[in-house]
């Protein structure tokens, strides 16, 4: 990789500098600030490859900023890994369900965060090199080069996890996968995930699929399949 810009949300000051250290040998410049709002500036003006988001904020706290990343059209692809002390179920799903890639609680090993950030960043960079590729179901198409989904010609907003997601189940018709298998196809092996947050993923595809999210079947006690309906490439 190389100098990839990571930008660390943390009002913390000890783990600001811990952060800094430990991630001194990976070649990533790092920004770091202290509020939602000035990270917010900071990704309008200058961009990043990775943001490194904590809940607990002074001012526009996590979930906030998150909202805000994700409702910005040239930020919404962006990788955001939530790093936060609160790691209550309600608050995991919260952070997934507002389109965070992932969600580390503290205290945390930092070589495991770094971890994370580089698995993001891969992800992010087979997305930015992927072949042309466009499949149709029915009534719902993707195209994986312009990032659109269109159901009846309509688009669809979907967040960057839920647009994986339905490419790999689009483009494995009448195939059932695991959750677990269902994460590593789009995240990489040894991606640690709980059955309970793929669920809230495929929830909110599903709702924002409307008409065409039954074509989303569960399959009781293995996982998920997509129906699919004749397709083209």
């Amino acid at each position: 990789m190389g100098a990839e810009r990571i930008l660390i949300i943390e009002d913390d000051n000890q783990i600001q500098e811990m952060l800094k250290h430990a991630f001194a040998q990976e070649g990533w410049k790092l920004i770091q600030v202290k509020t939602g709002e000035e990270g917010l500036e900071c990704l309008r003006k200058e961009g990043a490859d990775c943001v490194v988001l904590d809940i607990m904020l002074p001012g526009m706290d996590g979930f906030k900023a998150l909202k805000k990343i994700r409702a910005d059209e040239n930020l919404r692809d962006l990788p955001v890994i939530m790093c936060t002390a609160r790691g209550e179920e309600a608050d995991v799903v919260a952070g997934l369900e507002l389109g965070a890639d992932d969600y580390v609680v503290k205290p945390y090993s930092p070589r495991v965060l770094a971890a994370r950030i580089r698995t993001s960043l891969r992800r992010k960079e087979n997305a930015d090199t992927a072949p042309k590729t466009f499949w149709q179901h029915g009534p719902l198409s993707l195209d994986v080069e312009k990032h659109t989904v269109l159901l009846d010609e309509t688009p669809l907003d979907l967040l960057a996890t839920e647009f994986a997601m339905l490419a790999h189940f689009m483009s494995h018709p009448d195939r059932v996968f695991s959750r677990q298998k269902l994460i590593t196809a789009i995240r990489g092996p040894d991606y640690p995930v709980t059955d309970r947050s793929v669920d809230v993923q495929i929830l909110g595809l599903r709702k924002k699929l409307g008409s065409a999210g039954d074509m989303i079947e569960t399959i009781r006690g293995v996982g998920y399949r997509f129906k699919g309906m004749g397709s083209g490439e």
